[in-house]
This record gives C-alpha cells, sequence and structure tokens, in this order.
C-alpha cells in the first residue's frame, strides 16, 4: 500500500535529510517551539539554519516572528559562547504581500515553497551548493521519508558514538606517572646535598643564568621539582583533578605532548622575567592543562558550555588574579603555560573535531612564539 506525503511534509523532510546529512547539522530543542525546526552547525556561515512552516500572513505576523527568532539566538549564542551568530530562516508558507527582504542583518529570510524552490534559489545555492542534488527528489513515497528517516538516524547515532569515545571513563596512566616522578623527585632533593636549595639547582630548577648558557633543559625539569611539602600536595592535587580529565578527554600521549609543551612555555615566560634566583613547579604545566581544557571546551562547547563559562574560565582568571597578588608565585609561568596548553592542543587536535590546517596553524604559531621568546631572552631580558 502507497501511502502519499503532502508537499510540506515533503518539504520539510527534504530540508531537514539534506541540512542533516549533507551540510554537518544538529537539531536544537527550542523551548516552546511549535511548527518549527532549529538546526545549529558552528562552523557554517549560517549557524542556525530554521524552518519555520508556520503561517505567516501579514508583516506585522513576520517581524513578530524575527523578534521570537532574535531571543532563541541570543540564548545559542550565550549557549555556545559565540560572538557572532547569523541565520538562515526558510519560511515555507507566507502570503504574497509579505516581504521577507528586510535589513536584520543577523537573519536572512527565503521563502521556498516545494523542491523546486530549494534547487532555484541563489541564497541557497550560493552557500549550499550541494541542495541540487540532495538525496530526496520530487517523490511523495513514503519509502523515500523513511529512507530519509533512517540516514538522520544514522548519523544521530553516528556522533552519539563519538561523544561517548570521548567523554567516557578511561584508564588513567600519565598523569599517575607525572604525579610519581614529582613524589620522587621532591624526595630525592630532601637528601641528594644538605642545602635544599643547590639540590634543587642540582635537579634541574629554572635559571636564567644557567639557561641562557646552555641548560635548556630546566626549562622542563623544573616542572617536577617543589619547593615544599605543601607547595607539592597543592600541585600533585590539582595536577590529579585536571590531568585525569583532560587525558581522558585526549588520550595518553596527546597529553603528555600537552604536559610537556606547557611546561617549555611556562618555563619561557618564567625564565625570561625572572631576574635571580630559581624557579621551580608544575603549576605552569597545570595552567598549560587550563588552556588545553578552554580549548576542548570551546569545540565541545555544545556538550560543556555550562562548565566553561562556570568552571573553567573563573578557575584560570582567580589563579592568574592570585599570582599576581600573592608573592613568591610565579605568574609568568602560569600564563606562558595557559598559552603553551592552548597551542600545543591545537597542535595534537581533538579527536572528530580538529583539521589538519589547523593542526599545522598551531605548530606554526607556538614555533613563532618559543623562537621570539628566545630572541627577547638573549637580547632584551
Amino acid at each position: 500500500m502507497n501511502i502519499i506525503i503532502n508537499n510540506k511534509d515533503e518539504l520539510i523532510m527534504s530540508l531537514v535529510h539534506y541540512f542533516v546529512t549533507e551540510e554537518n547539522y544538529t537539531p536544537i530543542n527550542v523551548q516552546g517551539a511549535k511548527n518549527e525546526i532549529w538546526l545549529e552547525n558552528l562552523d557554517n556561515p549560517y549557524r542556525i539554519v530554521r524552518i519555520n512552516f508556520k503561517y505567516i500572513h501579514n508583516m506585522e505576523q513576520y517581524n513578530t516572528d524575527l523578534f521570537k527568532m532574535h531571543f532563541v539566538m541570543k540564548q545559542i549564542k550565550k549557549k555556545t559562547l559565540s560572538l557572532k551568530m547569523n541565520a538562515l530562516n526558510i519560511c515555507l508558507d507566507v502570503n504574497d504581500n509579505v516581504k521577507l527582504d528586510t535589513e536584520d542583518k543577523t537573519i536572512d529570510s527565503i521563502s521556498v515553497s516545494d523542491l523546486n524552490d530549494l534547487k532555484k534559489n541563489k541564497l541557497l545555492g550560493k552557500y549550499y551548493p550541494k541542495i541540487t542534488t540532495s538525496k530526496l527528489k520530487n517523490t511523495k513515497n513514503l519509502d523515500e521519508i523513511i529512507n530519509a528517516t533512517e540516514d538522520i538516524n544514522k548519523k544521530t547515532a553516528r556522533e552519539n558514538n563519538q561523544y561517548e569515545d570521548i567523554f567516557k571513563p578511561k584508564k588513567i596512566v600519565m598523569t599517575k606517572v607525572i604525579i610519581a616522578i614529582c613524589v620522587i623527585m621532591y624526595f630525592i632533593s630532601l637528601f641528594i646535598t644538605n642545602d635544599f636549595t643547590t639540590s634543587l639547582v642540582l635537579l634541574g630548577a629554572n635559571n636564567k643564568f644557567l639557561v641562557m648558557h646552555g641548560e635548556v633543559y630546566r626549562l622542563i625539569t623544573s616542572a617536577f621539582l617543589h619547593g615544599n611539602l605543601f607547595h607539592l600536595l597543592i600541585n600533585m592535587y590539582s595536577l590529579w583533578i585536571i590531568g585525569s580529565q583532560m587525558e581522558t578527554f585526549v588520550g595518553k600521549t596527546k597529553f603528555t605532548i600537552i604536559y610537556l609543551l606547557s611546561a617549555l612555555m611556562g618555563g619561557l615566560f618564567s625564565v625570561i622575567f625572572l631576574k635571580n634566583g630559581i624557579s621551580i613547579g608544575a603549576s605552569g604545566a597545570i595552567f598549560g592543562l587550563l588552556g588545553a581544557f578552554l580549548y576542548f571546551g570551546y569545540h565541545y562547547r555544545l556538550y560543556l558550555s555550562n562548565a566553561l563559562t562556570t568552571q573553567i574560565i573563573p578557575i584560570v582568571i582567580l589563579n592568574l588574579i592570585l599570582g599576581f597578588t600573592i608573592t613568591g608565585i610565579d605568574n609568568a609561568s602560569h600564563i606562558g603555560g595557559l598559552i603553551g596548553g592552548y597551542l600545543a592542543t591545537m597542535i595534537v587536535g581533538l579527536k572528530y573535531k580538529s583539521s589538519r590546517s589547523e593542526n599545522i596553524n598551531g605548530l606554526i604559531v607556538y614555533t613563532l612564539l618559543v623562537v621570539f621568546l628566545i630572541y627577547v631572552l638573549f637580547n632584551l631580558a
């Protein structure tokens, strides 16, 4: 038995199928929305596509509808930490007297009444050239609708599998290894000589004079040394809380690279601003993990938007403020580690999110910054 699908239902399914399967948009649940479908893709020029199948009979109703749309977009913008957000408003049932070409800077509205309109529309053709070859053709057969629904369900299942792969608990290895090394190095530093400061210098504390004379390994080894038991406990607790989460998200190898590159960048910042004495501690590398969290949280902001704005960013700001107000804290190392961790995460990339060009850009920026800091160290500092 064949079931006939009406034109509007066919058009709605065609649009949803195309934007979800071909343009990688994701449906959004908008509270109170009726007779409309919201889709988002934060990497597209139109971050929001709204399919509106309510009947718009006059300009007053249309302007009211735009006002409501702006309100919803404001909420999405806040949730996704987006500075700018453009939307495509596809209207399927519009009175001929309604003019959609208003001077709205963030919303472009078009009227589409059938599948032929999809292929002829210049705006759709400009930004979505694949619309002309979308899978649903001019048919009203239920089988086509079922096939389209299966395509959408497959894509949703694939995205759910990716989400589970990233966020499921994993065995923590490298965070424990780094903590163990820091603890072992602390106890070695207690007994290697009678003078604790001398022990730290022998074990690799960061020092401007020694680094400038070739002992560059100190930029990293200093991140495994600590000045007292309280210093060690505070840093190891922070490392366990932040590191175990980051290692879960990116894996052991990428986590290790991020940690070491963060320590290196933090060490460079420290040695430039450190006039005399030594600098030690894992806090610069830990700030690097916070930088990695910022990068990760931005790319997975649909899942972590609340955590990013209410936990990660406030923690970073609070710790930087404390570093500027409390004496004895190497805030230069913190800032350097934060920047290094963000760039290091760009370099190693995030599974399912990062592109090769993004990895290369991260490597270029990190390398140029290191070269610049070395120049400053030997010529200006």
